[in-house]
């Protein structure tokens, strides 16, 4: 296993333990678990992410911190767009779809506004091609941050 899949582990294991609280560098901050299938090895995946709540929804954001490529579990989800999430103790199943724009745009103005750091995203040469995902209970809606 490697560290970073250790540290995945340790945040599961702490999600689960805590009803969907975690401390360390992520205390305090909205937290899901979504499980994905692998688009290429069809194996099942639990990863923690940090979301923003948004009513009834959650939105989390597929930036890759600025690197060229989209995070694999982006691909995962246009692949397979099933996935289980978990939030607090609840867990539910979901939908992958696409959002494009002036709801896309909407909602990444939105999180540029509560976190700043991702304005820098939008900035970089690949922003046009920059993902977020929107789980609702009717399902996960994926789109884009728009280009400056």
């Amino acid at each position: 296993m490697t560290a970073a899949n250790d540290q995945n582990q340790r945040i599961i294991d702490e999600f689960r333990a805590n009803a969907g609280k975690v401390g360390g560098p992520f205390a305090g901050t909205p937290l899901l678990l979504r499980t994905t299938t692998g688009a290429k090895s069809g194996k099942q995946t639990i990863s923690p992410m940090a979301c923003t709540v948004d009513g009834d929804r959650l939105l989390v954001y597929a930036s890759a911190a600025g690197r060229p490529n989209n995070p694999a579990w982006y691909d995962n989800l246009v692949a397979n767009p099933l996935v289980t999430v978990e939030y607090g103790t609840e867990r539910f199943p979901a939908r992958a779809t696409i959002i494009t724009g002036a709801e896309r745009d909407r909602r990444w103005e939105e999180q540029v506004a509560r976190a700043p750091g991702f304005g820098a995203i939008s900035a970089t040469p690949r922003a046009s091609s920059r993902s977020w995902l929107w789980n609702a209970p009717d399902g996960w809606h994926c789109g884009h941050p728009p280009t400056r």
